[in-house]
């Protein structure tokens, strides 16, 4: 689960991403998964844009892509959401989670 500074740090890093998933008339099936999971392993972070066409609501989508491809959802804004999941070799560097800062002995 992404904290809320994790996300704002994803969003930083997404904001002048280009969209490499387009979510259009078909909706979400095997291939639009199996093309995400496959976009997500080689980028770690990335924009999915859903075309006007596509009937299903954007959060719903988001959720429902993110699930079925063991990510997690960074941003919704408009008709354009950001997937994160962490690869084996991380290219990311998550800022640390709350309570888990190290500390320097003086």
């Amino acid at each position: 689960m992404l904290t809320g500074k994790q996300k704002r740090y994803l969003r930083g890093l997404g904001h002048p991403l280009k969209a490499v998933i387009t979510i259009g008339k078909g909706d979400i099936n095997e291939s639009l998964i199996k093309e995400t999971t496959e976009a997500l392993a080689a980028h770690e972070l990335i924009k999915v844009k859903m075309l006007d066409s596509c009937l299903v609501d954007r959060h719903e989508a988001a959720a429902e892509l993110a699930e079925s491809c063991n990510a997690e959802v960074a941003q919704v804004l408009g008709r354009t959401f950001l997937l994160y999941k962490r690869s084996d070799k991380p290219a990311i560097e998550l800022p640390a989670e709350k309570g888990s800062k190290k500390t320097s002995a003086k």
